[in-house]
């Protein structure tokens, strides 16, 4: 039978030992790396290692089974390109998968966040708990040989013998060079660094490999059946009924405007209409989830009500035609400026607002609880985060950037090249096929520019063994397909600015004029009255 203590078994020092060899492997990895490539995939790939080596009991837990399966495609998400996303979700699916083996089955996702939030607090501190504990149970040990009593025996010799060895190198030069020759250096800035930064890693390790368990919880917060003062039946029902037609009036003008594409009343434009409220319509549609959990829970005499029920769904409905909108008016606004990455998110998020408001209308028609709203929420949250990790936002971006600016006029010319450059990497693919289909010469000299300088940096990150990354290495082949047959263009010499432009020089200066001494007034000479 085990013992109570962990630091009774030898499995407490494995565990340590585990933790340093992935210090030391961090530290090999990552120090004076950056940026760094499919090394961080490579490191959690041995993080997972050396988890299922210590914890063999995961691979009997469904959950942690599943858990060690999403952080090994997030492993692989990072081999190709890592980022913090990726690295985050790694993170939490390991987590996870410690905590598993100790949580029941069918535990709420509420539940799990605090449990999370509560691991991840207690886990700073952690090493310290440990060395703490595991010197009161060496003082509750019958006496016997130990290191401390070893060290205490050899104390005294040491510090002595090292006075007598310091006053013999003084009288005998010999032992003083011996000295010399064997002086430890003084650690220096960057190794001091190094071990702060093992340090992190060994305590990160050891949050997985020894989980802090607790079981004092805080129950989830429910309204229960307490009433909110003026919320009742009738208030609902006309509230509804208010909504509803205020959301009817604002998505029939969308209708008329938005989506026809009819002339606008006076001197307003169709860009000027759907350039304004993207956001604070999805702030709308947040507010009327809110007002639906609040106000109708399920179970209530207000949900039960038939007229009620049927106002919420139809205005659930509306709400759906309100995010509808706004990703119109997003997707408008895109079609007039330019596709970005943030833009590209804020299109997702509209999304899953949408779909968050579906799963409050299925809570209410079918009567689930907190947990399960908040659950199915969570889940549909880490899917799309894991979705999106796989995908080059950036390469999208750019790519539909070169694509519209060239159906505009043909050339591209309108095209943001400062944007490309910010993109980094993700836009030389499309750097590139704009620098061969353009027949712009300024704007192929200038993509040429923005292309080289971002390839060069590129190729040095994949000559670095720690920065190459599988999505990089795909990348540059995919140029050598590109130019195969068509060469690249060699840039025109000159300083360039951000966006490829050649820097003007700087206007002549004015040589100073000749400086032409002032003429001084001669006097005539004086002649006498008489002349003579």
């Amino acid at each position: 039978m085990l013992s109570a203590h962990p630091f009774t078994r030898s499995s407490f020092w494995l565990k340590a030992g585990v933790a340093a060899g992935l210090a030391v492997l961090a530290d090999a990895l990552f120090f004076q790396s950056i940026p760094w490539g499919a090394v961080v995939g490579g490191f959690a790939a041995a993080w997972i290692g050396g988890l299922l080596l210590i914890r063999k009991g995961l691979a009997r837990d469904r959950r942690a089974q599943f858990a060690v399966v999403a952080a090994g495609v997030m492993v692989a998400v990072m081999i190709e390109r890592p980022d913090a996303l990726s690295w985050l979700l790694f993170g939490l699916m390991l987590t996870v998968a410690a905590l598993s083996a100790r949580v029941r089955e069918g535990e709420a996702v509420w539940r799990w966040a605090q449990r999370l939030v509560i691991h991840g607090v207690v886990s700073l501190v952690g090493p310290i708990l440990d060395l703490v504990r595991l010197a009161r149970l060496r003082r509750s040990r019958p006496a016997r040989v130990s290191p401390a009593a070893v060290l205490k025996v050899l104390a005294l010799p040491a510090a002595a013998g090292l006075i007598f060895l310091l006053l013999f190198a003084r009288a005998n030069p010999l032992i003083a060079d011996v000295l010399d020759t064997a002086r430890i250096p003084a650690p220096s800035g960057s190794t001091v660094l190094r071990l702060i930064g093992c340090g992190i890693v060994a305590v990160m390790v050891g949050t997985t490999l020894r989980p802090r368990w607790y079981r004092k919880l805080i129950a989830l917060p429910s309204l229960g059946e307490r009433r909110i003062p003026g919320v009742n039946t009738a208030s609902v029902t006309l509230s509804l009924l208010v909504f509803n037609a205020l959301f009817a009036l604002q998505n029939g003008l969308d209708v008329a405007f938005l989506w026809s594409g009819a002339p606008l009343p006076g001197e307003m434009t169709l860009a000027d209409y759907a350039h304004r409220g993207a956001y604070p319509l999805i702030a709308t549609a947040l507010l009327a989830g809110l007002f639906v959990l609040v106000a109708l829970r399920p179970g209530s005499e207000t949900a039960r009500r038939p007229l009620v029920r049927g106002l919420v769904v139809l205005w659930v409905a509306q709400n759906m035609v309100l995010v509808a909108s706004s990703l119109l008016r997003t997707a408008d606004y895109i079609e007039g400026y330019a596709l970005t990455r943030f833009r590209i998110v804020a299109m997702i998020w509209m999304v899953m607002v949408g779909l968050g408001l579906l799963l409050i209308c299925w809570r209410l028609l079918k009567n689930k609880d907190g947990d399960w709203l908040i659950g199915a929420n969570v889940k549909l949250a880490l899917v799309v985060l894991a979705v999106v990790s796989t995908v080059d936002l950036g390469a999208v971006a750019a790519a539909w950037n070169v694509r519209h600016a060239r159906e505009i006029d043909g050339t591209g010319a309108q095209l943001d090249l400062g944007y490309l450059r910010d993109l980094g990497a993700p836009a030389l693919v499309s750097l590139v096929e704009l620098e061969q289909a353009t027949d712009d010469p300024e704007l192929r000299d200038r993509a040429a520019a923005v292309r080289r300088d971002l390839m060069a940096r590129l190729q040095e990150d994949q000559s670095e063994w720690r920065g190459w990354t599988w999505r990089n290495a795909r990348r540059l082949q995919r140029i050598d397909a590109l130019t195969a047959h068509r060469p690249l263009l060699v840039p025109r010499p000159g300083e360039r600015m951000w966006d490829g432009r050649l820097r003007p020089p700087p206007p002549p200066r004015l040589a100073p004029s000749a400086t032409v001494p002032p003429t001084v007034a001669v006097p005539a000479p004086l002649t006498s009255a008489s002349g003579v």
